[in-house]
């Protein structure tokens, strides 16, 4: 019987089962998301635990339960499945040509405000490129290759990467015109105690970065508690925007490009943020990885600086 120090004799695929029991939650969910059957996920997850010698899940009525030692296993199974996925994608990718698979990885808004335009002219320059987007507003470690290339609003600390400054990401107050002719426009940062705002659900780094700009900013701010629509997500968020449900925070870059919205107090409201892109630095030698940076280096600061004047 193997024991935990010999884990590399248990067959990969068992482990497969094993994380995706445990990030979905049952037998079933974890064949829909392997599009095997589940038989055979329950087979391995008996094997798995037989060669282990562990007890893996408590078997409940409304699925499996992972005991403290699965949750102990459950980090290094995530970085055993992105590196065997990183694996895949640069075994796929010839190293002559722009062909294969490459993962990025970004945050909500970039994801579906910046990302497709930029991307698809790429697509059709290189035929067998194929890309996976990764929307996600976490940090992505690049260097377990959770990601390719990431696309980020801090800069990069690790040694091994690839980094590159973007430029600067300007933020603004925005609200759509039928808001605004409805409720009318505030003149100052203390007045927006009166509109229905748009916000977060807890206070994240980058927002204690936001309200950092001046402590009259900090102060005159609307509490968490008084906001008319709280998410986490910034996608969300800009959809209550575009429909008129109040003023929230987005992009200059977004914000400009819609026609139904308008940027309130320019001056009275205007922090950055700075984007980068982070790349490992093994994927130097690979055209589709470095193309794909390159591309995205040139475009992203291209977005950045706004639609052109008409």
């Amino acid at each position: 019987m193997a024991t935990l120090g010999g884990l590399d004799a248990v067959d990969w695929n068992l482990y497969r089962s094993f994380l995706a029991v445990l990030r979905e939650g049952s037998l079933s969910a974890a064949a829909r998301a392997l599009q095997i059957t589940q038989p055979t996920v329950g087979r391995h997850i008996a094997e798995l635990e037989e060669a282990l010698g562990v007890t893996l899940f408590t078997r409940t009525q409304h699925g499996y339960r992972p005991t403290a030692l699965a949750e102990t296993l459950r980090a290094p199974a995530e970085a055993a499945a992105h590196s065997m996925s990183a694996m895949q994608r640069l075994a796929a990718n010839r190293t002559d040509a722009v062909a294969g698979v490459v993962r990025v990885t970004a945050g909500q808004s970039l994801s579906l405000e910046a990302l497709p335009p930029l991307l698809s002219p790429l697509l059709q320059q290189h035929p067998e490129l194929r890309l996976e987007i990764d929307v996600d507003n976490a940090l992505h470690d690049v260097l377990q290759r959770q990601s390719d290339i990431a696309v980020r609003l801090t800069a990069p600390r690790q040694t091994g990467l690839v980094a590159q400054r973007v430029g600067q990401m300007p933020l603004g107050l925005y609200a759509h015109h039928a808001y605004l002719h409805q409720a009318g426009e505030p003149r100052s940062i203390h007045e927006l105690q009166a509109h229905r705002m748009i916000g977060v659900l807890q206070v994240s780094p980058w927002v204690r970065t936001l309200l950092s700009v001046s402590r009259e900013q900090a102060n005159a701010w609307p509490s968490l508690q008084s906001l008319c629509v709280r998410s986490d997500s910034d996608a969300a968020q800009l959809a209550m925007m575009r429909a008129g449900a109040g003023i929230g925070i987005c992009a200059v870059a977004v914000g400009e490009r819609d026609a139904g919205l308008r940027r309130v107090l320019p001056k009275g409201f205007a922090p950055s943020m700075p984007l980068w892109l982070a790349m490992h630095e093994d994927l130097r030698q690979l055209p589709a990885h470095v193309t794909v940076f390159r591309h995205l280096a040139q475009g992203l600061a291209r977005w950045l600086e706004g639609p052109p004047t008409p």
